[in-house]
């Protein structure tokens, strides 16, 4: 179950990181209602799966979903561009959060 919890945190991050260009500096009130909400949500979910799993890998891979998650939705929603070396580094990313997973023991 930690697990779980700790993908949907990672999601939350996800969508407070992209929710962050939609606040435009915290000046339009719905956007930073919803970012503020996933902020807290997001961390509250990282340390509950972190009362089971070790913080060094729970909170690396929270990081890397949120970090390849926004990456990836910058490219979707934001018109960002992907190049193949930063395709590659995703990717690289992707497989170090996976093997952290799969190494953690738990």
């Amino acid at each position: 179950m930690a697990w779980f919890i700790l993908i949907v945190a990672g999601l939350l991050e996800t969508g407070w990181a992209i929710g962050l260009k939609y606040t435009e500096g915290f000046t339009r009130p719905i956007p930073s209602l919803l970012t503020g909400a996933a902020i807290v949500v997001s961390m509250y979910l990282l340390s509950v799966a972190a009362r089971t799993l070790p913080i060094g890998s729970a909170y690396v891979i929270w990081v890397g979903i949120g970090a390849s998650g926004a990456a990836l939705l910058g490219v979707w929603l934001l018109g960002e561009t992907m190049s193949p070396a930063r395709g590659f580094f995703l990717l690289l990313l992707v497989g170090s959060i996976i093997g952290l997973k799969l190494t953690s023991g738990h």
